[in-house]
């Protein structure tokens, strides 16, 4: 018996949902996505903050190409120097303060965050890992024992031991930082619990507390930057540096690849007591290196980040309804808040079946994710949220 692509899909990629949204998509072209029927759906969540410079932009795939008909893999850790690699760390301190000078890449978001929490115990000889309620880090079980939801932890435990799970924006449970800690994790916009941003200097405060412990602080950029909030990285807007600065999603335009960055100081700690204090085979790959420093370009040489801020105003203009609670927003990455789960999954079937893609958060199911393609155009973000408002008048 042939069984058609969908039944393979369900026979033989694992699932991690009972019921999976299975669309087929067979071309990603600018803000669109094109299923096997020819319809065409905006990205409004751009892979989760994935693409934002859209699906297949040629500057990426001019960029991919050249280098895959170059070399795409050899030793990444080691004896070769890479230009791919050098370009691409080059690229990313000189956009960066003069602190964070020493670039480690991976493959993911989560591998960052677990290089990270490595290096902070090896540069503090400390053991405690503060994160944050309703944070999210990776799911890998490093990053998973820092995650700030229990309904995600408690069927993987027991996890890593000394961890501790404080409040975002709550200032009293700064004090629990001490010189003990090695480091605190944070976003400096909290993503998966429905876009919560910090108030009232709070990471300045955090900053703060962290030097005065002696304690790393570490910023999880993974979902913010690249521009997704309206600088190249969000902690330009709330005047602090940090110790160790994860990044991945947006940084390859579409390609797997992260990184986390220190001082080199503090990075050279993984040459010795072991020598070899963190590898990977395939992080910093030719090819990913080369996507993601043409995306690095095109982001910083145009300003596109300063669209972020465009998007945001256009989506809190357009979409006005009486369903809607609240809509929280730092640049191009907002939350539509409806206030029951039910409704919001209803809504965001309803959204795609008119053409639009979004999503919920991890930590909120009861708010819509918006995240659009920074390069979506006025004309097309109206018309995808004309189509969003039409949605809820269905429902």
């Amino acid at each position: 018996m042939n069984l058609n692509q969908r039944q393979l899909f369900l026979r033989h990629v694992a699932q991690t949902s009972p019921a999976p949204m299975a669309l087929e998509i067979e071309k990603g072209e600018g803000v669109y996505l094109i299923d096997t029927k020819g319809k065409k759906y905006f990205d409004l969540i751009s892979g989760i903050s994935v693409s934002s410079l859209g699906h297949c932009h040629p500057k990426v795939v001019e960029a991919i190409t050249k280098q895959a008909n170059t070399f795409m893999h050899t030793i990444v850790y080691g004896e070769f120097v890479q230009s791919p690699q050098v370009n691409l760390a080059k690229a990313l301190t000189d956009l960066l303060p003069s602190s964070l000078d020493s670039v480690y890449f991976v493959n993911s978001g989560a591998e960052a965050t677990e290089g990270a929490m490595k290096l902070a115990k090896r540069v503090t000889g400390r053991t405690e890992i503060i994160s944050f309620k309703n944070a999210y880090h990776g799911s890998t079980h490093g990053a998973l024992s820092i995650m700030g939801s229990e309904e995600f932890k408690n069927s993987f435990r027991p996890l890593l031991p000394d961890t501790k799970i404080i409040e975002f924006n709550n200032e009293e449970h700064l004090l629990q930082i001490t010189e003990r800690t090695a480091c605190v994790v944070v976003e400096p916009v909290q993503a998966e619990s429905g876009v919560n941003v910090p108030k009232n200097d709070f990471l300045k405060k955090l900053s703060t507390r962290c030097k005065a412990m002696g304690t790393l602080l570490v910023l999880d950029e993974i979902q913010t930057g690249f521009g997704r909030t309206g600088t190249f990285f969000a902690f330009e807007q709330f005047g602090i540096v940090p110790d160790v600065l994860l990044i991945a999603k947006a940084m390859g335009g579409g390609m797997p690849i992260g990184a986390f960055i220190s001082s080199k100081a503090n990075m050279d700690c993984f040459t010795n007591d072991p020598v070899l204090g963190h590898i990977t085979t395939f992080g910093g790959n030719a090819v990913c290196c080369a996507a993601s420093l043409a995306t690095l370009n095109e982001i910083n040489s145009t300003q596109l980040y300063k669209r972020a801020k465009n998007i945001e105003t256009i989506i809190h203009e357009k979409i006005k309804h009486p369903l809607v609670k609240e809509i929280r927003s730092s640049g191009a990455l907002i939350a539509i808040e409806f206030g029951d789960v039910d409704l919001n999954m209803r809504i965001i079937a309803k959204c795609i079946e008119n053409g639009v893609i979004s999503d919920w958060f991890l930590f909120c199911a009861t708010a819509m994710r918006l995240a659009p393609p920074l390069i979506i155009s006025d004309e097309e973000l109206i018309r995808a949220c004309d189509l969003i408002v039409a949605s809820l008048n269905e429902v």
